[in-house]
């Protein structure tokens, strides 16, 4: 499987990584929910355009020749910094701080204007994409990891944007599937739930070998 990257960065390194380059995704966030709601005039929105086209030509001077994947440092330190929901460097993600602890996984997060699906409410897609992550973690943290092999939603009522709360825990685990539940709630309650089957792939069970280990 292309992707999962091990190297020797120190701590040091990786942390430089995180302080150069997070502050970007951080701001990109930022942007994004100001593109949406911004009433500035025409003038001033011309000229961000400008220093936005200035920005992208110098962070576009040195790229990667494809997407970040998954690091593995030598120190056991995991960066899926490029992930859609978790990630440090990506801007699409909100991105969740997902604790571990007591059997489940969860994590307290808000989401803005950019994940608007009907009006003041969150997209459900952006709902599964979040609770996806959430189950695989949970999954993991049990020593059941898998990839997604089916993932059920129940939208019980609407999501409102702004702060909101994931849980979710492993329900059982029958031979290579794992069956993980969980949810997304408000203040009010439990808004969407969900349960995901999660599968041991191939190369995890010695029946395939990964690329990364050619």
């Amino acid at each position: 499987m292309s992707g999962y990257e091990f190297d020797d960065a120190t701590a040091e390194e990786i942390e430089a990584e995180s302080a150069t380059y997070g502050p970007i995704a951080h701001a990109t966030r930022r942007l994004a929910d100001l593109s949406i709601r911004t009433q500035v005039s025409s003038e001033a929105a011309a000229r961000a355009h400008e220093h936005l086209e200035a920005a992208i030509a110098l962070l576009e001077t040195d790229l990667a020749d494809g997407p970040y994947g998954l690091k593995h440092s030598s120190l056991g330190i995991t960066r899926a910094w490029g992930n859609a929901v978790v990630g440090l460097r990506n801007p699409i993600a909100p991105p969740l701080n997902i604790v571990h602890g007591d059997g489940m996984v969860w994590s307290d997060f808000a989401l803005t204007a950019a994940y608007e699906g009907p009006p003041s409410l969150v997209h459900g897609g952006v709902s599964a994409l979040i609770l996806d992550q959430l189950l695989g973690e949970a999954a993991s943290a049990a020593g059941k990891p898998g990839m997604t092999g089916t993932l059920t939603l129940r939208y019980r009522r609407a999501t409102p944007l702004g702060a909101l709360r994931a849980e979710a825990r492993v329900d059982r685990a029958e031979g290579i599937k794992t069956y993980v539940v969980g949810h997304i709630a408000d203040a009010e309650g439990v808004c969407v739930e969900a349960e995901g089957v999660f599968i041991l792939p191939r190369w995890a069970r010695g029946e395939e070998t990964p690329e990364r280990f050619e």
